[in-house]
């Protein structure tokens, strides 16, 4: 049922609300927090501003676009009252030794008004085209996949001086920035994961040395590497050269039990690598027994030491960088984070916040049980479960509405132009 009301909202719902009233400095902003993050989690196909607004009886688009462009409250603060919540719980902590994963992502936008919009490369279609792409710190830890912190990537096209702006920021630079965030906060992760985008880049790796952070990423197959081969002449050569010149006894077969099991195969080396001082472990990763036959082949860099990193250890590591695909899939697929009304990078930042606090609510309840034990007669593990237990209480409290508020409703209808009866 797409159709809803705050005053029918779960106490639950309102609980987790109250949470966030000091941030916000008018009783105007309490209200149209409610009904945007209720919006979000609604059963609603579209999430933007209007669609939002003519599904809530009692909700204006009015107030909502501007809550979510004018009015004075800071989406920093919302976004650590948030992260907040969540570490004074026992069963959502943040507890130390997470895995802190680096990711960007981006989705098609049309026109050239909005802030950031560019042609840049858009993961979601596997191509560079017309879009927005935004850089994300994300922490798994074994138990639970959150959000961290969010910051918009202005392409060089969307800005009047080019690169030359003062406001451009590469991705890199701004990944740092999010990292500085995570450790101001006095989280300690274990290991930073990154794909080839900023494995690649050295500076970016040594700005992690610099704050004494262990890190796993990706490598281009063109990147030279000082090693000793079978020969015991140490040689400078690609990464590729390297996969192919090592025997087939040289790999060690590991099975991976993700959605879809595969198996791999795994070779781990020390190399040299330019501009970084000392030894670093590489690892190439294929999926067939020999060089030749495989059709897809990743290659790692990490400053983990030796006596850590093993075949298994590489492959358990990265492959825990699949958790912020599974986190985009759902904040796309079910809370609307690419659906806006809006251009400027504040309005945005604010509605990617306002979807991280919706994710993080159904999150919260998913750990603690409490969908479970009022609307559900089976375990909720995973978010799609719990949202649809919350989205069972919102239809549920609905229906009682209704039945007391028929007069309400319809007025409602009339004014969309339609006749219930």
């Amino acid at each position: 049922m797409k159709e809803t009301t705050p005053a029918a909202m779960p106490p639950c719902f309102e609980r987790w609300c109250q949470k966030f009233d000091d941030v916000f400095t008018h009783k105007a902003q309490k209200r149209e927090f409610r009904h945007y993050l209720g919006g979000l989690l609604g059963e609603s196909e579209r999430k933007n501003l209007f669609q939002i607004a003519s599904n809530a009886v009692g909700v204006t688009y009015h107030r909502l676009h501007h809550f979510l462009t004018e009015a004075p409250w800071s989406s920093s603060q919302v976004n650590e009252r948030r992260l907040e919540v969540m570490n004074k719980c026992s069963q959502t902590r943040i507890s130390r030794g997470f895995s802190l994963i680096i990711d960007d992502s981006g989705h098609r936008k049309s026109g050239n008004f909005t802030t950031g919009v560019g042609r840049q490369y858009i993961g979601e279609i596997g191509k560079t085209d017309n879009g927005i792409v935004v850089v994300t710190t994300h922490l798994y830890d074994g138990r639970k996949s959150l959000p961290l912190d969010i910051e918009l990537y202005q392409h060089a096209d969307s800005l009047a001086q080019g690169k030359q702006a003062p406001e451009f920021e590469k991705k890199p630079e701004l990944a740092i920035k999010l990292i500085d965030k995570t450790l101001n906060r006095k989280y300690q992760p274990g290991i930073v994961i990154v794909d080839s985008g900023y494995g690649n880049n050295t500076s970016f790796l040594l700005e992690l040395e610099k704050r004494g952070l262990k890190y796993l990423g990706g490598l281009a197959k063109n990147r030279k590497v000082s090693i000793t081969l079978q020969d015991e002449i140490q040689q400078t050569i690609r990464l590729d050269e390297v996969a192919k010149t090592l025997p087939k006894e040289a790999f060690k077969e590991i099975k991976l039990t993700l959605d879809k099991p595969r198996t791999v195969w795994v070779v781990t080396r020390e190399v040299e690598i330019s501009q970084l001082v000392g030894k670093r472990n590489i690892a190439i990763v294929m999926n067939a027994e020999t060089f030749s036959e495989a059709t897809d082949i990743d290659y790692f860099i990490t400053n983990v030491g030796s006596s850590i990193v093993t075949p298994q250890w590489i492959v358990d590591t990265y492959s825990q960088r699949n958790w912020v695909e599974v986190f985009y899939r759902e904040a796309k697929g079910w809370l609307g984070i690419k659906e806006y009304q809006v251009r400027d990078k504040k309005s945005l930042l604010r509605h990617f916040i306002l979807v991280f606090c919706a994710y993080t609510f159904v999150l919260w309840h998913q750990l603690t049980g409490g969908l479970r034990r009022r609307w559900a007669n089976k375990p909720l593990n995973t978010f799609t479960q719990a949202l649809e237990a919350f989205r069972t209480a919102m239809s549920y409290r609905f229906i009682d509405w209704l039945n007391l508020n028929r007069d309400v409703f319809t007025t409602y209808k009339a004014s969309l132009g339609y006749i219930w009866a």
